[in-house]
């Protein structure tokens, strides 16, 4: 039961240590967020990169910060539950009126579960619910900006106006030729609005801070036109030519925007005052991205991971399916097990590998680390760790339990530990990740149907190209995926193909890619055995193809279109190119949407006049 008064002297000194420590902490984040803007100016892709990985650890530092002090100052772990009561009353007091509620919230949460036993934590001591609402949140300060400009352009006004939306970024760094890129975005969006009268509250809503991830930055936005809702997103990228800004492309639509919102792309930099209204933005174009993915992917990962469990009880709560074991090859070192209708798996760290397996608990996680803090170029998956998950034990197959007792006995416990009744499997550690289509089990579905059949000889053809081209772009990132095996990679609802199999994982420059040596006599050619020494790290790209290249249909493709990945030649020289500080451009859309296909065009769009580039890129017909 709550408390009737407010009357322990230590518990608002507690609750206003905690805020001043979320206050901190989203103080440094949002800094080192708006810090993006130079680093982007100035080219510091080594710079942007290092920052994108540090930013993650922040939130950790400021919780045991904050912990430590609490201890320190109140002995808040000796205090008694009826104060801990107050903390949050108190605590629910100061969120009024502030602009990140949701995250001091969850910032609360994690310094509270760090103090007290498991068994408190429940609605009265940790927001298992939020308390205050984020609707319509704004800084009302006069120098703070809106969370989103809109624009009211006219047929004469429309091209200025999207020059006015790139400029009023106010990026130092000059354009190459904004006009030109301008027409480009204006005849993209005749494309999308030809033969569309334009109604009377036209209008282009866009997202008041730039987007910034490696080597680009995003203007985010949307257009309205009656009941149509266009969202938009324009990439801004440093021209390899003259060094100075262009658009690069422009992306419409939920789809793309989804792809460049992946949850298999690393996490933005982007200076907000009010992150709940980004979400709320964000969703209106992405309507079906959860919106625990969006935090992610604006960086508060923290408070994605707490809204993803609370949508998790939500589903548990109306569900009855059973967890089980998830479908496909098992792995040697990974338990996967899924709950049929919750699109996403829980895997955890088996006790005992293979002997082939020389690695130890603390190393997977410290590859699982890895990619968390790299980019992860739209290939691989991220995850979301936790520790001490509680699950009912009856919606959890019998044989499921079995095989977590056989394979990880120490990251199982079945109890009632909390003493409500309720005989609970408690799982230590876990990573949860979004569920995908096992390339391989995607392949033999094809296979299965035949490959006289049109459509699935290009699903085997697509998903081919997509495999390598997924090898592709994460050795653009400097990272070498170890197991290249089919089952080790997924493919999405959109048909990407995603990477998630992390135990051997490596950075490409720390590789040794080497030949096989040539045989010195008949004895080594004949030899079934590996007869050449091989080192730890050592890699021979022509030995990849027994294990990938089995059946004839795969081959084919493969060999047509990325027959490089068996060239040792191909992995030394991006490895090169790394280690000599070159950051490859990695493209969250396709190379045909760029705009550098049309730079040849002999007109300049500088030389048209205004009206004639509206009228040209835009109808204002009436529909039939």
């Amino acid at each position: 039961m709550f408390p009737q008064r407010l009357d322990s002297p230590q518990a608002y000194d507690i609750a206003k240590a905690m805020m001043d420590g979320f206050n901190r902490h989203y103080r440094l984040f949002r800094s080192e967020s708006a810090r993006a803007k130079h680093r982007f100016e100035t080219a510091d892709w080594h710079g942007q990169q290092r920052a994108q990985r540090e930013r993650i650890e922040f939130y950790d530092l400021r919780v045991k910060e904050c912990v430590m002090r609490l201890e320190k100052e109140f002995k808040a772990g000796a205090q008694p539950m009826n104060v801990w009561h107050q903390v949050k009353l108190h605590y629910i007091g100061l969120l009024v009126n502030h602009l990140q509620p949701e995250l001091a919230e969850t910032f609360f949460n994690s310094v509270t579960t760090k103090i007290l036993h498991r068994t408190h934590f429940h609605n009265n001591f940790i927001f298992v619910r939020p308390a205050v609402s984020t609707e319509y949140i704004e800084n009302d300060e006069p120098a703070a900006k809106p969370t989103y400009r809109a624009y009211y352009p006219t047929r004469e006004t429309l091209l200025p106006t999207i020059v006015s939306i790139v400029e009023n970024f106010n990026l130092q760094h000059g354009f190459e030729d904004l006009p030109r890129d301008a027409a480009y975005v204006l005849e993209a969006i005749g494309e999308r609005l030809a033969q569309v009268k334009l109604r009377a509250n036209f209008q282009i809503q866009v997202l008041s801070s730039l987007f910034f991830r490696n080597k680009g930055a995003y203007v985010v936005g949307k257009i309205i036109n009656g009941f149509i809702e266009l969202p938009f997103a324009l990439p801004v990228l440093h021209s390899p030519r003259s060094g100075k800004l262009l658009i690069d492309a422009a992306l419409f639509g939920e789809d793309d925007l989804q792809a460049l919102f992946s949850f298999a792309r690393a996490y933005f930099m982007v200076d907000m005052d009010v992150p709940s209204a980004y979400v709320q933005f964000l969703r209106s174009l992405m309507p079906r991205k959860p919106r625990n993915e969006l935090y992610n992917a604006l960086g508060l990962a923290k408070q994605g991971k707490t809204l993803f469990y609370r949508d998790f009880l939500f589903h548990l709560r109306h569900s009855t399916d059973s967890f089980r074991i998830a479908p496909g090859i098992k792995g040697m070192v990974m338990l996967v097990f899924d709950l049929p209708s919750f699109p996403y798996v829980f895997k955890l760290i088996k006790d005992y590998y293979p002997l082939q397996k020389d690695t130890t608990r603390e190393q997977i996680k410290g590859k699982y680390l890895l990619v968390k803090q790299h980019d992860r170029v739209g290939r691989m998956a991220d995850t979301q760790e936790y520790s001490e998950v509680a699950f009912p034990r009856a919606r959890f197959d019998d044989e499921l339990i079995a095989e977590i007792e056989k394979f990880a006995p120490s990251q199982l416990e079945i109890s009632d530990r909390d003493g409500d009744g309720q005989v609970e499997v408690i799982i230590k550690h876990l990573y949860i990740e979004r569920r995908m289509i096992p390339l391989n089990i995607y392949l033999q579905e094809a296979f299965d149907a035949g490959l006289d059949n049109a459509s699935a000889r290009g699903q085997v053809e697509g998903a081919v190209i997509e495999y390598g081209n997924a090898i592709k772009d994460m050795v653009a990132a400097n990272i070498f995926p170890g197991d290249m095996l089919w089952k080790n990679f997924g493919v999405t609802r959109q048909g990407k193909v995603v990477f998630y199999d992390y135990d051997e994982i490596e950075y490409l420059s720390d590789c040794n890619f080497r030949r096989v040596p040539t045989p010195r006599n008949e004895e080594e050619e004949m030899s079934g055995e590996v007869w050449y020494p091989v080192g730890p790290r050592d890699v021979f790209p022509e030995t990849f193809a027994p294990f990938l290249l089995g059946n004839d249909a795969v081959r084919e493709v493969f060999m047509k279109h990325h027959a490089d990945l068996l060239d040792v030649a191909f992995w030394q020289e991006h490895k090169e190119r790394i280690q000599a500080g070159h950051v490859h451009d990695v493209f969250p859309y396709e190379r045909e949407r760029r705009f550098s296909r049309l730079y040849a065009r002999s007109t300049s769009a500088r030389d048209l006049p205004v009206q004639d580039l509206a009228e040209s890129h835009l109808s204002r017909k009436e529909p039939d």
